[in-house]
């Protein structure tokens, strides 16, 4: 039962891309208020958290001190840095404040490294806090919306969830070409990209096959690649015909040499590739195959021009709708399968 009238003093860890949209959200709820806020560069530090996020002044300055934010009274921090730092989690959890962190890290503890478990673990006990991995992908496609999904059948066959995503109209340079790797020549795919993937999808489907009864005994992860057909020019620059168009990364967890999750994302700058891999526009398709199998279609219902402000909400949000309930669960690493349903509060 969500408390009356509750305000949950909140502190946002990080104001990237991701975190200033939950910073913003957090001034603007009507049941939370900004206890404090942490970031990284020393540019940002002294500035007030409105500033950092296109809203009024709000009296609360940035720091980067860790022992700032341990020191301050608050219902829990929201983590979002590019990094998971366990020393500061750690202090942060000791000192009685919850967290709420889109790193994926602690979606299914069996996965964990042991040491940084019992140390989080520990910490949590201490506190008396909680901790809960959450976001769009891995989180709620994979866990919140996978789980109602699979309670429609009684034979399970396999449940795939193939995520779309069109970087064509992302004016990222860097990113796109020297990181990612599109426009490049072709080659074998570099597998330390799907071994980064398979460690946070891997755990979160995981997650899932154990809460169903056929946990995980083996999870697969490979990539693969296909050139583009013709010359393009996206936002980015020139991609050239034969090079690098589109990546395939596909994670699948298997219970007794039978898969039965399977988690593919798609990235692309173009659908005009040399494989037929049914590529469509952003969003996600969830099929299950079993005695009564569906597919759902999820698409995102904006413009070209608004995409770029609006993708950070998909993953900022979820984990402030989360509060409430991780505030309210017992102390140690929590899961999608555990808590409640996430609901939002707009009152």
């Amino acid at each position: 039962m969500m408390p009356e009238n509750k305000t949950w003093r909140v502190v946002q860890w990080a104001t990237g891309n991701v975190g200033s949209r939950a910073l913003r959200m957090v001034i603007e709820h009507p049941r939370m208020e900004l206890a404090g806020l942490w970031v990284s560069s020393p540019e940002k530090i002294g500035k007030d958290a409105g500033a950092l996020c296109g809203l009024p002044e709000t009296g609360i300055k940035a720091t980067s001190s860790l022992d700032e934010i341990v020191a301050l009274d608050a219902d829990c921090v929201l983590f979002m840095p590019q990094g998971t730092d366990y020393d500061a989690l750690c202090a942060l959890l000791a000192s009685g404040k919850n967290v709420v962190t889109t790193r994926g890290d602690f979606h299914y503890p069996p996965m964990m490294d042991p040491a940084k478990r019992a140390r989080i673990e520990e910490a949590c006990a201490r506190g008396g806090t909680s901790i809960y991995s959450t976001g769009s992908s891995p989180g709620f496609v994979t866990e919140a919306l996978a789980i109602p999904l699979l309670s429609l059948q009684r034979e399970h066959g396999l449940l795939t969830i193939d995520e779309y995503a069109d970087v064509s109209s992302r004016n990222s340079p860097e990113m796109l070409f020297q990181i990612m790797g599109f426009a490049a020549p072709m080659a074998p795919f570099d597998q330390r990209r799907a071994e980064h993937l398979k460690g946070d999808f891997g755990s979160s489907l995981s997650q899932v096959a154990e809460a169903i009864g056929l946990p995980a005994d083996e999870i697969e992860a490979f990539g693969e690649l296909s050139a583009t057909t013709g010359d393009l020019d996206i936002a980015a620059g020139k991609v050239p015909a034969g090079t690098v168009g589109a990546m395939r990364t596909t994670i699948t967890c298997k219970h007794k040499g039978r898969p039965v999750l399977r988690f593919r994302a798609n990235w692309y700058v173009t659908t005009e590739i040399e494989h037929e891999w049914d590529l469509r526009e952003s969003g996600w398709r969830i099929a299950t195959e079993g005695d009564t199998p569906v597919k759902v279609d999820i698409t995102f219902p904006v413009t070209e021009e608004e995409y770029a402000a609006y993708t950070p909400g998909l993953t900022a949000h979820r984990p402030i709708n989360a509060i409430p309930s991780v505030c309210g669960a017992e102390p140690g690493i929590r899961t999608t399968v555990e808590l409640p349903q996430i609901i939002p509060i707009y009152s």
